[in-house]
């Protein structure tokens, strides 16, 4: 009778034990899985490698994309200059004349993709670090036409417009990091952080071949932080 009845307690101490922690642990677990989800407006911090680790991968799709769905060059503020003007005006290393409503004269710009500087604007084309074509594989197909505008004309974080020379730009066409890198190999590690900010940014996606690309830049590069806010 002793024995059954130490049994008896240490089962009922046991499930009493189990069923503490299951209570415990449930808010917990619950308030750890609402912390993840993240809204518009919210500013994420990760090493880069994580971040990398982060962005879901899909095999892409680029059925019934044009360019012309992504409404760009806008002037959204509305002060004459509008948005590849607005690019030019913040990068230059030597301020163009402005005349006119907003045509820009002179100046010089410095083309990280290729190591090169240009005089005058007529040399700069204004890449979207992720081309248009891959932002529409990686999600934007999916988006409101407004949304599609904001990304294709995005002034709020530096990394997503970025004026090139013409020729780097039109070398890497809509190529993502598997099939094109940056002619000058001291930049592609900020190529690769970039990248991955501004999916993060977005909410897009990568492909596999991609992740393995961007993997093996950013193996190479220090693994530093990146702040994210994001846009949607």
């Amino acid at each position: 009778m002793n024995f059954e009845r130490t049994l008896t307690v240490r089962v009922a101490r046991t499930a009493l034990t189990a069923a503490t922690l299951a209570a415990l642990l449930t808010p917990f677990n619950a308030h750890a899985s609402s912390a993840a989800v993240h809204a518009p407006g919210d500013t994420i911090t990760a090493p880069i490698r994580e971040a990398l680790t982060q962005l879901p991968v899909r095999a892409e799709d680029r059925t019934g994309y044009q360019r012309d769905l992504f409404r760009h060059w806008v002037d959204a503020d509305k002060d004459g200059c509008n948005t590849r003007a607005e690019v030019l005006l913040e990068e230059a290393v030597v301020a163009p004349e402005r005349s006119g409503t907003c045509t820009l004269t002179g100046g010089q710009w410095y083309s990280p993709y290729d190591d090169r500087t240009i005089d005058g604007p007529r040399g700069l084309d204004i890449d979207h670090l992720v081309p248009l074509a891959e932002a529409w594989d990686s999600g934007a197909s999916g988006w409101s036409p407004a949304e599609r505008e904001a990304y294709a004309n995005d002034l709020e974080d530096g990394r997503a417009l970025i004026a090139v020379s013409a020729r780097s730009n039109r070398s890497k066409a809509d190529q993502d990091p598997s099939t094109w890198l940056p002619t000058a190999v001291g930049y592609r590690c900020t190529y690769a952080t970039d990248w991955v900010a501004d999916k993060t940014r977005w909410g897009l996606s990568i492909d596999a071949t991609e992740q393995a690309a961007l993997g093996d830049v950013l193996d190479d590069c220090p693994n530093i932080p990146i702040s994210v806010t994001l846009a949607r």
